[in-house]
Formats: C-alpha cells, structure tokens, sequence
C-alpha cells in the first residue's frame, strides 16, 4: 500500500490518509477483505503520530470503508458506500467545482481535470 503525505496540502494529515486509502479502495487496488497495515506500522512508516493514524481509519471505518477489528486490526470492508445518497455526494463536489470556478479556471479546463481524476480512480475497472 502506497500512501504519501504532502507537506504543503492544507488538509490535515488524518485526512490526507484517509483520503489516499479511499483512492485506493476507488482503483481497486484495496479490495474487500484486504487487511491495512496496523496503526503503529503505517504511522511509523510515514512518520507521524500514531494518534493521526487511528483517526484516519476510524473515520473510514464511520464510513463503512473498513472494519476494524481490535486485536486483529483493519480490513477493507467494501468500495461502496451504500447508505450515500446523491446529494450527500454531490455537496463535496459542488465545493470543490465552486473553488475551481472561483480560481478562474475555465469550464473546459475543469472538465478536463475532472475527466483526468476520474480516468485514474477508474482504470482498474475499465
């Protein structure tokens, strides 16, 4: 499993983790029943606090991403989060298209980036 921190990303980095192992539920490169790295290991491993970790993986874990199962550690629990409606969805989205806008890039260019974003999380499955 290959997860990066960015310095300069103004997420927190719980988040930033969580977001990297939701992209790699999303590829399909972690599939249901796969077991994730203990708390300790992938904190160790990118050198941060141990308390960083175990927030990421609860908050997938609120999701429905991962179960975490004490003694045994976390596993993928599915790639769909079924309870998700289509406005709960779309709300992030909205966000994110509005900063786009409000950056000044056009509407061709945000397709663009958001056709290149969504060819990487799905190219596994093409």
């Amino acid at each position: 499993m290959f997860i990066t921190i960015d310095p300069a990303d103004t997420r927190p980095i719980y988040r930033q983790v969580a977001d990297e192992i939701k992209a790699l539920i999303a590829r399909g490169e972690l599939f249901e029943g796969t077991q994730l790295p203990p708390v300790r290991q992938l904190a160790g491993d990118l050198g941060v606090n141990l308390n960083t970790i175990a927030t990421a993986y609860r908050q997938l874990q609120d999701e429905g991403l991962i179960a975490i199962k004490h003694g045994s550690g976390a596993v993928v629990a599915s790639r769909r989060v079924l309870e998700t409606g289509e406005q709960d969805l779309r709300r992030p989205l909205r966000t994110v298209l509005t900063q786009l806008v409000l950056s000044g890039i056009g509407p061709a260019d945000i397709m663009r980036m958001v056709s290149e974003e969504l060819a990487g999380l799905t190219r596994e499955e093409s």
